[in-house]
């Protein structure tokens, strides 16, 4: 397998090379040259399937022949350790749960398939040490440092933005030690992702450190995403209705993952992209003029991104068209206080406390079904106490901290304060 930049002016890589570089030379993102639809039997035995073996059929065309079988399926079965149920909360609407792993938040998956990857390929080559820089709007940064701690041969460099992320999400990502560091960004999350995106066109850096990135730019982070909506399919009973995904979204890596899954077979009838007030997309679709502008700060954080780097692919996917993509997405954007209405409801309904980003992902697939018949799941993104500061106060009840967080809690604080892309450049030559 193959994988070529969208930029569409810099060579065809393989998916070690694509893992390692993270963006194409052209700055463009990578993107597989073909897609290959799993075979009717994969679906019709899916239900006898473990998660690790759906997995396995779903990745296995991308990686190739580059991870033996044997190794990829380790590989996997380190990475999926924990469970990812489907929840109904009202007829015909349910929520996929993706908070059950060591960082409680859905991008653990992405982080420790791409982490492994990249730790393979390492020891397999012996290769000089790989420095691995990322962006965080706030759950990213955790999962990374959880998913990299400890493996040889990689530091991790995690930038955030000061005060714009929940006290819970900086422990996750400024406690850990060892090979991460993380970099306190005086800015917005755009701002650490402009300085990513522009280290990797350093020439200088370049040539002094091997860099890659695990943001869902990188294949490694993005692709394994897909495995979430092969899980809530194997779990629903009624198949037989339309099925309809809303996903919070804010670098569209998750709901582009949902389209690659429904490329590869999975019968999904239409995917809502649920936006806070960072509502690019949705304007994309109404005017055809796609305008980033400058994020906006919201209780739904991790979705605060005002030019979506993943879109690009989703573009990709269908050709182009804006109205081929209107066939398969809609979106709609929500205020914070419609966020915590939706909070209120669920809880007073459903006695289910969402995160703020669930919430959203609500709003979208109710808004969705409110003129049609379908089964609805939208993805609950992250566990509560995340956010404890937002939740608390809206389900008026206390929500004991899991074990992952109560271990990181009273951890001091480690971060390296910055204001501008010289001071990123500083810190990694040393």
């Amino acid at each position: 397998m193959k994988f070529y930049s969208l930029n569409k002016k810099a060579s065809e890589v393989s998916f070690k090379d694509a893992v390692i570089r993270g963006l194409a030379p052209d700055k463009g993102l990578y993107f597989p040259e073909k897609i290959t639809p799993l075979k009717n039997q994969f679906f019709e035995q899916i239900e006898s399937l473990s998660n690790n073996e759906i997995a396995f059929e779903v990745i296995k065309q991308f990686v190739a022949d580059e991870i033996p079988e044997n190794d990829l399926k380790l590989i996997i079965e380190d990475t999926l350790c924990f469970d990812f149920p489907v929840v109904t909360l009202e007829e015909n609407i349910a929520t996929l749960e993706l908070f059950h792993g060591p960082t409680m938040a859905f991008k653990d998956v992405g982080a420790r398939f791409m982490a492994r990857c990249l730790g393979y390929f390492n020891k397999l080559e012996n290769t000089t040490e790989v420095t691995v820089l990322v962006a965080t709007s706030g759950d990213t940064g955790g999962a990374v440092a959880s998913g990299f701690l400890g493996v040889k041969g990689v530091n991790v460099v995690i930038l955030y933005p000061s005060g714009k992320v929940s006290e819970v999400q900086e422990k996750q990502l400024t406690t850990l030690g060892e090979n991460i560091t993380a970099l306190e960004v005086e800015g917005t999350f755009d701002d650490c992702q402009a300085m990513v995106k522009k280290a990797f066109l350093d020439n200088e850096l370049k040539e002094r450190l091997n860099l890659t990135s695990a943001n869902s730019i990188n294949v490694a982070r993005w692709l394994p995403q897909m495995f979430y909506f092969f899980f809530a399919f194997k779990q629903l009973k009624n198949k037989n209705l339309d099925l309809v995904f809303s996903i919070p979204s804010g670098n569209f890596g998750n709901i582009c993952a949902g389209m690659m899954a429904q490329q590869l077979g999975l019968p999904i009838h239409h995917f809502v992209a649920s936006t806070n007030v960072n509502d690019v997309v949705p304007r994309y679709l109404k005017s055809g003029v796609y305008s980033p502008k400058p994020s906006f700060q919201t209780i739904s954080n991790a979705m605060d991104v005002g030019d979506p780097s993943n879109f690009v692919r989703i573009l990709e996917i269908y050709n182009h068209d804006i109205e081929i993509l209107k066939e398969h997405l809609t979106s709609y954007s929500f205020t914070d206080e419609e966020t915590l209405e939706a909070m209120k409801h669920l809880k007073n309904t459903a006695n289910y406390i969402a995160d703020p980003h669930g919430a959203v992902g609500y709003l979208g697939l109710k808004k969705y079904l409110a003129s049609r018949t379908a089964q609805g799941v939208f993805l609950e993104t992250a566990h509560p106490v995340k956010f404890l500061d937002v939740v608390a106060p809206v389900i008026d009840e206390t929500i004991s901290l899991p074990p992952q967080i109560q271990q990181i809690m009273d951890k001091e604080k480690v971060a390296i304060k910055i204001s501008e892309y010289s001071d990123l450049k500083s810190y990694l030559l040393g």
